[in-house]
């Protein structure tokens, strides 16, 4: 039985077996999100709003998280997965990266992440490794890391591939639900 995509929209071709390609934009707003390289990364559109540069608590494993994270864009989408050899679905891939990096637990599901302890963190405070949760009616059913300037990782949907968005697409932003910092 196949699960519903989060959202509507074109899914991505899928990666070349076994191949993990990072870009180089990618990985400097990785670092710049931690406190790493200042280097300006070019866009060929600017962002639709400009996200502050908050310093996570603990940079190093901020980094560790984006880095893992980052490292598996590419990576099939499979409801219920949670390695990258089966996939990862939403949860899956929060939980593996946490996981594998810090040695973290953390629940399963992007409902009960959203309910896990930690502060609640306003837009304009995201910093790099939070949770970012997504949802309509109060109900969350989607949950990313935040990258920084307005992006995050994550596994969207049925048929498409861990990604990297933007917070200012307009789906993410009507469905837009809350954030917590798992990272203190």
């Amino acid at each position: 039985m196949t699960k519903a995509p989060h959202y509507p929209g074109k899914t991505a071709p899928a990666p070349l077996r076994g191949a993990r390609t990072i870009s180089l934009a990618v990985l400097c707003l990785a670092l710049a999100a931690c406190g790493g390289s200042q280097q300006t990364v070019r866009q060929s559109r600017p962002p639709a709003r400009a996200w502050p540069a908050v310093q996570p608590a603990d940079p190093a494993a901020a980094n560790a998280v984006l880095m893992r994270a980052i490292s598996l864009v590419g990576t099939p989408y499979r409801y219920g997965g949670n390695t990258p050899e089966s996939g990862f679905d939403c949860s899956g891939l929060v939980n593996y990266v946490y996981r594998d990096m810090l040695d973290l637990r953390l629940p399963r599901t992007s409902r009960d992440l959203a309910s896990f302890q930690g502060p609640k963190i306003v837009p304009d405070r995201l910093a790099a490794g939070d949770l970012v949760f997504f949802g309509q009616g109060g109900n969350v059913s989607h949950v990313g890391i935040y990258v920084g300037e307005g992006r995050f990782v994550h596994a969207p949907s049925t048929g498409g591939t861990v990604r990297l968005d933007t917070l200012d697409g307009s789906y993410w932003r009507d469905h837009y639900s809350g954030a917590k910092r798992v990272l203190n």
